[in-house]
């Protein structure tokens, strides 16, 4: 069993910046990636960026590409998603991701709400 526990979400003006942590727990030896995914009002969760073990990181969207930034810190089994100028499109519930051979786990989610 793998638990995350995300936090830094919250209101900001657009232009504003943000940063989202992730912390894992537990069975953490056997994650193969974490990463970020978002769920806008109405819209379907997807995916903002991923990050291996290794540090490797991948952004799905070119629309966060150049604004946003996955980062870990192993000794601290912490994840983290730097959010610059951000944009009010970007209002969304933040979920932590991690995944294993047998299974995906989720955090609780954090609200992230950008205003104009």
């Amino acid at each position: 069993q793998v638990q995350l526990v995300e936090s830094g979400g919250g209101l900001v003006q657009a232009g504003g910046s943000l940063r989202l942590s992730c912390a894992a727990s537990g069975s953490i030896f056997s994650i193969n990636f974490m990463g970020w995914y978002r769920q806008a009002p109405g819209k379907q969760r997807e995916l903002v960026a991923i990050i291996t073990n290794g540090g490797t990181t991948n952004y799905a969207d070119s629309a966060v590409k150049g604004r946003f930034t996955i980062s870990r810190d192993n000794t601290k089994n912490t994840v983290y998603l730097q959010m610059n100028s951000l944009k009010p499109e970007d209002t969304a519930v933040y979920y932590c991701w991690a995944t294993t051979d047998r299974h995906d786990y989720w955090g609780q989610g954090t609200q992230v709400t950008v205003s104009s």
